[in-house]
């Protein structure tokens, strides 16, 4: 079941990044929303990356786009037929079959076709197991790995002692299928983003501009739109921007904002440069593609994509179905936009590490926000 709220726009010239924190709840700590001040630094500047986005590279080259987009439409229409698709070291469409029939299909329609070691329905059992066994575990993970047939699993410096214990046991019992994974840090939700939206107490971004029945909106993080109602442009609230009128956390990471009366901006992403990324399209991320991400607090990053499908276990609840990226991100930069060149891919949801050391960031699909909010890219 997924709860609706609002939030309103003003003078939203470009779609960017999301992210939502408390400022007034200074006792959560690493493993919850980040607490993060308002007057917090402003995005940093990445002119190569951000260059690379506007002229359309933002996919590692149209080429690794294309594969992207064409590898995830054939194993959509595979369905449980497969274990997923991703792009290959050599650009090349992947998608995993479990018969010959399959695999002519795939090859027909420009892809290459791979045997996958475990069907679909093993791994399906695997991951039912993992949930079954320790999804009350904050700091804890796991995605099927088209590229092996295995299921991965991670958990962070948090897990220790008998929680790591039970987690050990469990990935045990599901002997080769499951291959583990420690992630340095702590999983956590980010807070903050691409331009900056605040409303009590809190600084979140935008992330993509949409339309639903002929009327503007906005996209940003779920775990923004539980806690803030009223949006506006800048800290003091004189410049209102919209009300949240749906937010779904945990379970999804998404909100939908219902901007002011004439307030809407173009779709597009804010690269920190002066210049902005047209944003004409949403699609499905494909493990292998190259990706972008915009936010306030640390501006344009560059990384691929590692697991689609992906469960993480924050200390606010469980998400599922998420995009997870060797994108950096850091506090303020939740809710912002996840995108390969003019295509919508995510909104930034949580992760661990920081874009000095690296680390690991999830999404949270746009396609499913736009599904249940009945939304399109304005």
């Amino acid at each position: 079941m997924r709860r609706r709220k609002s939030v309103r726009n003003s003078r939203l010239r470009t779609a960017v990044t999301t992210t939502a924190v408390a400022a007034g709840s200074a006792g959560l700590l690493a493993g919850s929303l980040y607490v993060v001040h308002t007057e917090g630094r402003s995005g940093g500047q990445e002119a190569r990356l951000a260059g690379d986005a506007r002229a359309g590279r933002a996919t590692a080259a149209p080429p690794t786009g294309q594969a992207a987009a064409r590898a995830a439409r054939i194993a959509g229409r595979l369905g449980d037929r497969t274990t997923g698709a991703y792009v290959d070291p050599a650009g090349r469409p992947v998608v995993t079959v479990t018969n010959a029939a399959d695999a002519a299909a795939v090859r027909a329609a420009g892809a290459v076709p791979k045997m996958t070691e475990r069907s679909p329905a093993t791994l399906r059992r695997v991951t039912s197991a993992l949930r079954s066994s320790f999804s009350d575990i904050p700091g804890t993970g796991w995605a099927v790995d088209p590229a092996t047939s295995k299921v991965t699993v991670w958990t962070d410096d948090t897990v220790t002692g008998t929680r790591m214990a039970a987690v050990q046991r469990t990935a045990r019992r599901m002997g080769a299928a499951v291959r583990m994974v420690r992630i340095q840090g702590a999983l956590h939700t980010f807070a903050l983003g691409g331009d900056a939206i605040f409303g009590q107490g809190a600084r979140c971004s935008l992330g993509f501009n949409v339309k639903r029945g002929g009327q503007d909106f906005f996209l940003t993080a779920g775990h923004c739109g539980n806690e803030v109602r009223n949006w506006a442009a800048d800290q003091q609230g004189a410049e209102a921007l919209g009300t949240t009128v749906d937010s779904d956390f945990p379970g999804n990471d998404f909100a939908l904002v219902q901007t002011e009366q004439g307030g809407a901006g173009q779709s597009a992403v804010n690269l920190y440069n002066g210049q902005a990324q047209e944003i004409t399209e949403a699609g499905e991320a494909v493990v292998g593609q190259r990706v972008f991400r915009s936010g306030s607090t640390t501006g344009v990053h560059a990384g691929s994509v590692t697991a689609t499908g992906a469960t993480v276990n924050f200390a606010e609840g469980t998400v599922t179905g998420m995009i997870q990226t060797t994108v950096c991100a850091e506090p303020g930069d939740s809710g912002g936009p996840l995108f390969a060149g003019g295509t919508a891919l995510g909104l930034t949801s949580g992760g661990s590490g920081d874009c000095r050391t690296g680390g690991v960031t999830f999404f949270q699909p746009v396609t499913e926000a736009l599904q249940v909010f009945g939304a399109q890219i304005g």
